[in-house]
């Protein structure tokens, strides 16, 4: 899409100097990713009962951009996505992968950790894998330098909801114990609850120790929280702070987490050379209640391509090159960070091309300039569900699930009951909650929107590559 002289001009004036400083010493690139982090959950998202002062911080310092969209509304695919930029059907990467799991990301994937070694960069990951948890899939195996965390969920385990009434020789058929990893070895084959009330604490301490080791550089740091999917667990130094109740303990521990990780990168004297980024993997888990976050005015949540389930906070923060305090309200994708640091940095792409585009421009100039992408494609496994483009989201017909009356409570799920939509247009700038449906007055976007979605479906279908196997 053409984009205004006048923004283009104002983007040449900002970058040179940034641009000599990469050409010098590239960017150091740290991603914090929560888990089931609803869109309204944080301070500047309007978050209610609980406070994110680092958060905050960042969004005062940074960038925030209000339509931040997953590549699909469940937790594996949507870090296949993050990592790869490209939609996770075109990889066969969908669902959440659970323990044992025969598949995974395949080999001849690059991921993020591989692009930035081009570079020479260190890179670790701390927090959640879920791109399967065989060690053949594992992060060591995948460009990563250093790994510790869970490999996928942390409500995989024998303690889940649904096998509490069994005797636990039947639970572990199901659910098998939850092992927490260092490198490529089980550390842990059996975490129990009070050590997942340390997990938030032992991924910062990692990230905090990684920065300090490696604050010459260049650098890339993957924080993945296993908070606030549940089972919810908050330490001791936060349980009972939030007004919310123990959901907001949770967040009010990944801020602090956020600004451990500031705080360590302002003390290495590294601050204006570090891009960072936070964001959530998909939308909030709205069956368990008061034990799950909040979309605010967006309707449905986590398992939907409604704005609920796909649109996710984040915030990006880089002194001296994204405008402080500034707001982006151009869509944007988790796809479109990999091709970014590839701009970014000056690293190739891999030769079977992303989906994902260069947004550098959004960080630069948020407010002043239109998206690379001419849309967006909201997947649900392998079904297209809707596409986003500019103000407009397109539904396509499909059957997708919604709460069955009151939510769950106290970690416990409430049902859902399956609804349908037909074909569906709606203007997001005026009806951010998918309210009224316009089709009928404007058949030109819906055939424009339509023909978009069935082509790249077509596309991606026709250009599809395999997940990796046992």
């Amino acid at each position: 899409m053409k984009r205004p002289l006048s923004v283009l001009a104002a983007a040449v004036f900002l970058v040179p100097s940034a641009v000599r400083a990469q050409e010098q010493v590239p960017p150091n690139i740290v991603l914090i990713m929560t888990d089931d982090q609803g869109w309204a959950d944080t301070g500047k998202f309007g978050a209610t009962g609980f406070e994110t002062p680092n958060l905050d911080r960042m969004a005062d310092e940074g960038v925030r951009f209000t339509n931040w969209y997953v590549p699909q509304a469940v937790c594996g695919a949507s870090r296949a996505g993050l990592l790869t930029g490209c939609y996770p059907n075109r990889l066969h990467m969908l669902g959440a992968p659970g323990p044992k799991s025969r598949h995974g990301i395949n080999a001849d994937e690059m991921l993020l950790s591989e692009l930035v070694k081009q570079k020479g960069f260190a890179t670790a990951l701390f927090g959640k894998w879920h791109l399967g948890d065989a060690e053949k899939f594992l992060p060591l195996q995948h460009g990563f330098d250093e790994y510790f965390g869970l490999p996928y969920s942390n409500d995989m385990w024998p303690y889940h909801p649904d096998t509490r009434h069994l005797p636990m020789e039947e639970r572990i058929k199901r659910w098998p114990h939850l092992p927490l990893i260092e490198g490529n070895t089980i550390i842990k084959p059996e975490m129990t609850s009070e050590d997942q009330t340390q997990l938030t604490t032992q991924y910062t301490e990692h990230a905090v120790d990684f920065i300090r080791r490696k604050k010459d550089g260049p650098f890339f740091l993957y924080v993945a929280h296993s908070m606030p999917h549940v089972p919810l667990h908050v330490s001791e130094k936060f349980a009972g702070k939030s007004k919310q109740g123990l959901y907001g303990d949770v967040i009010m521990e990944i801020d602090w987490s956020v600004g451990q990780i500031l705080n360590a990168l302002k003390e290495a004297g590294i601050d204006g050379r570090t891009v960072v980024l936070f964001t959530s993997d998909n939308g909030p888990w709205l069956s368990y209640g008061n034990h799950a976050g909040s979309a605010g005015p967006l309707r449905e949540g986590k398992g939907t391509a409604w704005e609920g389930g796909q649109r996710v906070p984040c915030i990006a923060r880089w002194p001296g090159t994204i405008p402080a305090g500034s707001v982006c309200d151009t869509p944007a994708m988790h796809i479109d960070l990999f091709p970014t640091v590839a701009g970014l940095i000056g690293a190739k792409l891999p030769e079977h091309g992303v989906d994902g585009k260069d947004i550098r421009v959004l960080f630069e100039v948020p407010s002043s300039v239109t998206s690379p992408q001419e849309a967006y494609c909201f997947y649900w496994g392998d079904d297209l569900h809707a596409v986003r483009s500019g103000k407009w989201s397109l539904h396509f017909p499909h059957e997708y699930r919604s709460l069955k009356g009151e939510p769950g409570k106290d970690g416990i799920p409430g049902p859902y009951v399956q609804k349908k939509t037909g074909f569906a247009l709606y203007d997001l700038e005026s009806d951010i909650g998918q309210k009224v449906d316009v089709k009928d007055r404007y058949p030109e976007i819906v055939e424009k929107l339509k023909a978009f979605g069935e082509s790249y479906d077509k596309e991606i279908k026709a250009n599809s590559r395999p997940a990796g196997s046992l």
